[in-house]
């Protein structure tokens, strides 16, 4: 670990830009990342935070080929909708990127010539997979095919998202283009390869023994277990039609693989910051007195490891990253986030349904932050922790305090008398908070940190609960003015220490409490005196609103329909019985009936016997229905009625016929029933 470090660079892994941002990038990322580069900015230190839009590979391609558009213009789409949305949430990166911006093509480029002029890859002639119906070599997630290791029968020529694998294509059993379904063949071309298990004994170093004590365990068991596994060597290139040219002689029509160049864009981006600023970009990734910081979630701890650390040592002159910590991954009401399946909260819909209530998600995310195992994000706990926690405790608080300083002395600070024991001891734990939140944040435990926040709310909750001003001011004011404005400090440095966490809070705080520049960290724990005597403050606003159970009903509803859409979309049909003549279709004789009367069969749940009308006669029939409809609301329904059906006695009561019924994408019961008008009872069906 670095020790007093002259400067942070923090990055954040760069989105895809095949679809928009969903809460669990929020989580696994792009939050931790906020949160750490705020707090070193109110410590006042050189922070650099940096990320950009991964533009290249074949997700681009994929998504291009789903809409019918070109990869250009869907790098363009969803980038605009990817910043957005980082900036409607508060995500204050320094510089954030494209990887096709001409800066990064020139960077990565210049990356791949270095290390190829310095014998430090491996060139190889291959068989790769090759769709012959495409004309085309197939990139990693154009296949799919059964994992090798769990018999995962979805997994990706890359990574089995169900064991977590690392794959290579060729590993897959039974692997199927994803373009055209046609089962691949292998063909040889020629690739540059990184010699990963060169680096063996440098990860073993670095990691294994220099990282043991510091690293997360979740990162540091991952890591351990790809490199006791054997590295080998690890292809840079590949053949695309879209992504960055291989800059050397004989690699026409060849792109750098986007685990090569994806990683390099924090460098560009970083490039094309010092650029805009006027800045040396160097010292930030070159200097050892540089604290090198990756955000990323769990799937792409080996690239940030190993592979990219690999990178690095191999170019010679880059500093490594000090610490790497990854987050497990986010579900959603019990089941997997998934961006095809639409089982997500996009951050745009978001807003759209809760508008100005970004820090409420950001709270919520961070307080069910998945940061050493997978974690699960529920509307009903989303609400409960708005009612019960932000507006209950923060917001009550807040309130409280203004409301009864503006009711007491017209929103002036009054001047404290002389301090009581709880007032100091109040004063004195308020003090300690900047470091327990800072211990926590350094340690990257940031759902820690923001439950020490939380305390201190909870701190200023107590005491004006315990001290009771509203019932004191009637007999001793004068003890009131030292209670509010002991108060009014703790209120002050809430401004402050919710700021990494709560940005829009700590805006809207500050202004409610007139503070014109921010209450700086180290300022809370050297003095008491945040809000002088006779500093004039704002009138009350809420904070936070109470979120009603409609509102969390209605997004419950939402992700119900994702799911039934889901089911009719993935329902597979059963498969064709065995074939007949016509003659035994013939034999079955089909009319159209009536249900004339219903009622449930005693003694049984799933019965009921019902009156038909059949236009031959009114005939008896019992039917297994009655857990999905009310007799009540069958009466008078037009069905379809097998007639010449043997007769069969149910519970003592004998069926006469059979009605048709099939299931509905819910799997609901539906009746089978002749849709148009004018069709009488007995008519038959042929």
């Amino acid at each position: 670990m670095i020790q007093n470090p002259e400067r942070y660079t923090i990055t954040a892994a760069l989105p895809y830009t095949n679809g928009p941002i969903h809460i669990g990038h929020l989580a696994g990322v792009y939050v931790p990342a906020d949160i750490y580069s705020r707090y070193l900015r109110l410590q006042g230190r050189d922070v650099l935070f940096v990320c950009g839009s991964d533009e290249h590979g074949v997700a681009i391609s994929m998504k291009a080929k789903k809409e019918g558009i070109t990869p250009q213009e869907v790098i363009d789409k969803y980038d605009g909708i990817i910043r957005k949305s980082f900036s409607d949430f508060g995500i204050a990166f320094d510089n954030y990127s494209r990887t096709s911006a001409q800066i990064h093509h020139d960077t990565a480029q210049e990356f791949f010539k270095k290390l190829y002029d310095n014998g430090d890859f491996i060139e190889e002639v291959t068989e790769q997979l090759y769709d012959a119906k495409a004309d085309q070599f197939l990139a990693d997630r154009f296949v799919m095919g059964t994992c090798p290791k769990c018999g995962n029968e979805e997994a990706y020529g890359d990574q089995c998202e169900k064991c977590g694998s690392t794959l290579n294509a060729t590993d897959l059993i039974n692997p199927k283009s994803t373009i055209t379904g046609e089962t691949p063949i292998l063909k040889s071309t020629k690739h540059w390869f990184l010699p990963l298990d060169r680096y063996d004994a440098f990860l073993r170093e670095w990691i294994l023994e220099g990282h043991k004590n510091d690293w997360k365990p979740n990162v540091y068991g991952q890591v351990k277990s790809w490199i006791d596994g054997g590295l080998e060597p690890r292809a840079v290139t590949r053949d695309l039609d879209w992504g960055i040219d291989v800059p050397v002689e004989g690699a026409e029509g060849k792109k750098l693989y986007v685990w090569f160049d994806a990683p390099i864009g924090y460098i560009s981006s970083t490039k094309e910051w010092a650029a805009k600023e006027g800045k040396d970009w160097t010292p930030y990734w070159k200097d050892e007195k540089t604290k090198l910081v990756h955000f990323i979630g769990k799937d792409n701890i080996v690239f940030h490891c190993v592979i990219f650390p690999a990178m690095l040592k191999a170019e010679g002159n880059y500093i490594l990253p000090d610490n790497v910590p990854a987050n497990e991954f986010l579900n959603l009401e019990g089941n997997k986030l998934s961006t095809s399946k639409n089982w997500a909260v996009w951050l745009h819909e978001y807003l759209e349904e809760f508008p100005n209530q970004q820090d409420v998600l950001r709270y919520a995310l961070t307080s069910n932050s998945p940061e050493t195992k997978d974690n699960d994000f529920t509307w009903k706990d989303f609400q409960a922790r708005n009612n019960n926690e932000l507006v209950a405790i923060f917001g009550n608080f807040i309130n409280r305090v203004v409301v009864l300083t503006n009711k007491y002395y017209n929103g002036v600070v009054p001047a404290p008398n002389e301090f009581s024991e709880v007032d100091e001891q109040t004063l004195a734990e308020l003090k300690a908070y900047p470091a327990v939140i800072s211990s926590s944040i350094e340690r990257y435990r940031f759902r820690e940190a923001l439950g020490e926040m939380m305390n201190a709310a909870r701190l200023g909750n107590k005491y004006l609960a315990d001290e009771e001003p509203w019932k004191v001011i009637k007999d001793n004011p004068e003890r009131v003015q030292t209670q509010m404005y002991v108060a009014l400090q703790i209120a002050a440095a809430l401004s402050s220490l919710c700021e990494p966490f709560l940005p829009f809070t700590a805006t809207k705080l500050s202004r409610i409490l007139n503070i014109e520049s921010k209450v700086s960290w180290n300022t809370i724990t050297e003095t008491s005196d945040l809000l002088a005597a006779g500093h004039q403050i704002g009138a009350a606003e809420l904070l936070f609103a109470k979120i009603e159970d409609e509102e969390i009903q209605k997004q419950i509803d939402k992700l119900e329909a994702t799911k039934t859409a889901n089911l009719a979309e993935n329902k597979k049909a059963e498969p064709q019985k065995d074939l007949i003549q016509f003659e035994d279709f013939a034999k079955m004789d089909l009319r159209v009936g009536t249900i004339l009367e219903a009622e449930k069969m005693p003694k049984a749940n799933k019965l009921l016997v019902l009156k038909v009308d059949t236009g031959i006669d009114v005939r008896t029939i019992v039917s297994g229905i009655a857990e999905s409809f009310k007799p009540e609301d069958i009466i008078g329904k037009r069905v379809t009625v097998l007639v010449n059906l043997a007769p069969r006695a149910l519970r003592g009561v004998e069926s006469q016929g059979m009605i048709l019924m099939t299931n509905n994408a819910e799997g609901k019961l539906v009746f089978v029933n002749p849709d148009t008008d004018g069709v009488g009872n007995g008519e038959t069906i042929n």
